[in-house]
């Protein structure tokens, strides 16, 4: 299910690389922000089940990032100080149908590296079929995100802007401040002296100056806003959290409503069953009862009967 046979050069140019290259997004904090709230959101998409007490916890935290960042990891048993364990690992060779043959593995706790073989010593753990990862997803929407917060930030300043009013005379400026106090202050009426600008008003000019922000011709914080809910809907979308269009027709069909959702599963259809095939891989190898499954594979209202047998042992394999 690879795009192309891929090799460890390849995964590195995939891992490394930002698109255009002259552009680095990722150094401010709201980059940051947004990278680490999206990949909360994705890792909320599938549900790991039946894993060794070893890798619970803290360890689970860490299998999931391995698997989001790398799209794998390798699986052994050839250490009895950590009995069944699971590491990213550095892959090689070529086996007949272009898959790779050896898996290296490098840990400061270990005394010297592992040079295993796939399928005899170790099995690889996979979500994704091309071995990069989803940090690529979730990059492409954190920037957009992020670039967008910075735009909000300055239009909740400009909102904060008062009214720039010009007075042609000093009399005409007191006049306009004190109205100004009587109308902050709740006045439903505000009442000046009509003389002190007389001699303006019948020489047919205007005692004030208004300026005109003309905010209705500049991007508005509410389309912002709005823009803002459209690229996370995109963003639940591409990982598989089912969602409907931000912008409802009147007249939308069933089969249009039904048709985002199926759109919204389509990429984590993928994941999990690389993930499924990989898993009855592994359990067959070492004995092992892991599962694996969406959370939203029922759409949104199994959400809560999926979240409630999450804690359930596992006790077969699930394919």
């Amino acid at each position: 299910m690879s795009i192309f046979p891929t090799s460890w050069e390849n995964i590195n140019i995939n891992n490394s690389h930002n698109v255009p290259v002259t552009y680095v997004s990722n150094q401010n904090k709201t980059y940051w922000y947004w990278f680490r709230s999206l990949y909360q959101r994705a890792c909320s998409v599938i549900i790991l089940e039946g894993l060794p007490d070893s890798w619970r916890g803290m360890t689970k935290d860490f299998l999931y990032y391995c698997l989001y960042r790398f799209g794998y990891v390798a699986a052994f048993d050839k250490i009895k100080k950590f009995g069944f364990s699971f590491q990213p690992a550095t892959l090689y060779g070529y086996d007949f149908y272009y898959q790779f043959t050896n898996a290296v593995i490098s840990n400061p706790a270990l005394d010297q590296s592992l040079d295993l073989k796939i399928g005899t010593d170790c099995e690889l753990l996979r979500l994704t079929p091309d071995y990069t990862g989803v940090f690529d997803v979730i990059d492409y929407y954190a920037t957009q995100l992020s670039q967008l917060s910075e735009d909000v930030q300055i239009s909740l300043i400009n909102l904060k802007i008062g009214l720039i009013i010009g007075a042609k005379s000093k009399a005409a400026a007191k006049i306009l401040k004190s109205a100004l106090d009587e109308i902050n202050k709740g006045e439903p009426a505000v009442i000046f002296d009509y003389k002190s600008l007389l001699n303006d008003i019948e020489a047919g000019e205007d005692p004030y100056y208004i300026f005109e922000r003309k905010l209705k011709e500049n991007y508005l914080l509410t389309d912002q806003l709005a823009d803002f809910s459209t690229i996370l809907n995109n963003y639940d979308t591409e990982i598989g959290i089912p969602t409907l269009p931000i912008v409802k027709r009147e007249r939308m069909i069933e089969s249009e409503a039904q048709s985002r959702v199926i759109d919204s599963k389509s990429r984590s259809v993928t994941w999990i069953e690389t993930l499924k095939e990989s898993i009855e891989i592994n359990n067959a190898h070492f004995g092992t009862h892991l599962k694996a499954r969406l959370r939203y594979e029922g759409g949104v209202d199994n959400v809560r009967e999926n979240d409630d047998n999450r804690d359930k042992p596992a006790t077969s394999i699930e394919s």
